[in-house]
């Protein structure tokens, strides 16, 4: 195993020599640079584990060069321990809003600088390995995912061909009977439609890793969505009460994909009433409102209706594939692709009942309005608090 690289910044030869002496008595491999250039020029070459970075410096201080190693994305998860005479809690802040992960007060103090070091280790051990497994459990999910796809579409695909067969049987026998004839191939008509659509329900999910996203404003989304469930089922007469209490922000998505998502929760509430429930009663209302959360903002949309509704049983398994309220065989998709495709923006769906006890179901989304790794972090909200106040002297 290799042991930890550190690279001490500092213009003052007798602080690198006395760092570098302790560090690599305790087992650490020390770099050292004597300016913020050449510090920034070495870690293009090779990136150390942790920065040991001096503020005061000529030319180029060590604001600045902790700022330039945030702004790069190939060195800005390097931990900056910054080296400072400052004691003030102001000089302390400014050094952690520029993304500086801890600081060391002059006098150096060598025993609390690798317990410091140490920790920041640490910290990049746990959160490789947590990236590690978060990895691993996304590949996971990935296999297990397609391998529950696979299945269902194998099922349904092949009851669907045990229909085709059987009409092909039907028409064989009906053809002295025209009419019965083009019932029949009418059947087999939908059978071979609904095939068609599996196949193509599936290389919509396969594009699931292909996501580009763009700042769209939320009122243009809800808009496009209710378009398009209105041409989709045809219902221009469909009861859809919008509620939107965000028209003016916009959110960081895949337009065409939330779009599509929102109006297959629609249908999917549309599709909850009773066959023979006519489009100007069946009741929707969506809502859209803004929520925080610990780091980010959230856009949350709730869709309800006010049909059969879902038990608990089924609310739990309604997003895997096929899973359907309808007895037709190929159907049962839609809420699979809502899925996938959500947690493909960073977002979460899921059914619940209305908090009043009636009738129904209410889908709920959750989407970040900007991506969650685009997000920085202020340090000073988080640790300003716990920092000694500035000394009278």
């Amino acid at each position: 195993m290799n042991p930890p690289h550190v690279l001490v910044v500092d213009d003052q030869p007798i602080n690198v020599r006395l760092l570098e002496r302790k560090l690599e008595r305790v087992g650490m491999r020390v770099t050292s640079a004597f300016s913020g250039i050449e510090a920034l020029e070495y870690v293009q070459r090779e990136q150390p584990d942790v920065i040991l970075l001096d503020i005061m410096m000529p030319m180029m201080d060590g604001i600045e060069v902790c700022r330039r190693l945030k702004e790069d994305a190939h060195t800005r998860d390097i931990p900056v321990i910054f080296i400072t005479a400052k004691t003030s809690k102001e000089g302390k802040l400014e050094g952690l809003n520029v993304g500086a992960a801890d600081y060391i007060t002059k006098p150096i103090d060598l025993d609390e600088t690798v317990a410091r070091i140490s920790t920041q280790l640490r910290i990049q051990e746990n959160y490789r390995q947590n990236l590690e497994l978060t990895n691993r459990l996304g590949e996971a999910r990935r296999h297990a995912a397609i391998a529950h796809v696979t299945e269902g579409i194998a099922h349904n695909l092949n009851n669907l061909l045990g229909v085709v067969v059987g009409y092909l049987d039907l028409l064989r026998a009906s053809l002295d009977n025209r009419e019965r004839m083009l019932r029949t191939s009418d059947k087999l008509d939908q059978a071979v439609k609904r095939m068609v659509n599996i196949v193509r329900e599936l290389t919509t999910i396969a594009e699931f890793d292909r996501v580009r996203k763009t700042p769209v404003p939320v009122t243009a989304v809800i808009g496009n969505a209710l378009q398009r469930f209105r041409a989709e089922y045809s219902v221009p007469q469909a009861q859809v009460v919008i509620d939107n209490q965000v028209p003016e922000l916009e959110l960081e998505t895949n337009q065409e994909m939330l779009e599509d998502i929102i109006g297959r929760l629609l249908i999917n509430g549309y599709e909850s009433y009773e066959d023979d429930t006519p489009a100007s009663d069946r009741a929707l209302r969506l809502t859209a409102t803004q929520e925080s959360g610990e780091f980010n903002e959230f856009l949350r949309i709730t869709i309800s209706d006010h049909g059969q509704g879902v038990d608990s049983e089924m609310a739990d398994t309604a997003f895997e594939p096929f899973v359907s309220r309808h007895s037709a065989v190929g159907r049962g998709m839609g809420l699979t692709i809502v899925r996938h495709a959500i947690h493909s923006l960073g977002g979460t769906v899921k059914l619940e009942k209305h908090t009043d006890g009636s009738d129904g179901t209410v889908a709920v989304i959750q989407h970040p309005f900007r991506d969650p790794a685009d997000e920085e972090i202020d340090w000073s909200q988080m640790v300003g608090e716990h920092l000694p106040e500035e000394s009278g002297s």
